[in-house]
């Protein structure tokens, strides 16, 4: 079992060390919080979807920006559309499953927001259809994926792909630069200083 842990290990390892040496994910997920960031100086929102662990990262995500992440300063705007279950129910039930983001895209979003769609795969019908939607409204749209970017690459303004097939170090990739896009958005918020305050440990 002790080898099994080695294993995993090095596979995460393995893929984290192809994120730190490209380049382009360095680029795309600067350029993603230049974007946000400029969005909310003009009042604008961040809207955040996936699936499965990727639903989890939409909720922590949000967290990071209406709470904090390693800085005390004001509350920063996002959403996160995996949360209402009454939403998600009632069109699942109503409409269908893959219209769930798409259709909180459509009451929730505004021209000059921006959406972010997490999907290990890049495939997820829900994901591609909020994507799709969002374009039409002029929301800007970053996407967060895997697996050479799937349906999903097309439909992004800005792709974000972790060079990897398997979905738990895609994943593990996914949190740590979501952390990273969120310290971009704060910089360009606040100013480049702002990473010199003080951190602090959650509680």
């Amino acid at each position: 079992m002790t080898d099994l842990v080695r294993r995993q290990l090095a596979q995460s390892i393995e893929t984290m060390s192809k994120v730190l040496d490209d380049a382009a994910i360095h680029a795309a997920v600067v350029e993603a919080g230049r974007i946000t960031a400029d969005a909310m100086k003009h009042g604008h929102k961040l809207l955040v979807c996936g699936n499965g662990g990727s639903a989890a990262d939409s909720q922590h995500l949000v967290a990071e920006f209406v709470s904090r992440l390693t800085v005390d300063r004001p509350a920063l705007r996002a959403i996160a559309l995996t949360t209402d279950t009454s939403i998600l129910t009632a069109v699942g039930n109503d409409y269908a499953y893959e219209n769930v983001f798409e259709r909180q895209v459509e009451a929730l979003g505004q021209k000059g927001d921006v959406l972010l769609a997490i999907s290990t795969s890049g495939n997820s019908p829900n994901c591609v259809k909020a994507l799709k939607l969002a374009r039409k409204l002029g929301i800007h749209t970053i996407a967060y994926t895997g697996n050479g970017g799937g349906k999903m690459k097309p439909e992004a303004d800005i792709n974000v792909i972790i060079p990897s097939s398997i979905t738990m170090n895609i994943q593990e990739s996914h949190l740590a630069l979501e952390h990273i896009y969120c310290m971009c958005v704060e910089r360009f918020y606040f100013g480049e200083d702002f990473g010199k305050k003080p951190q602090h440990l959650a509680e």
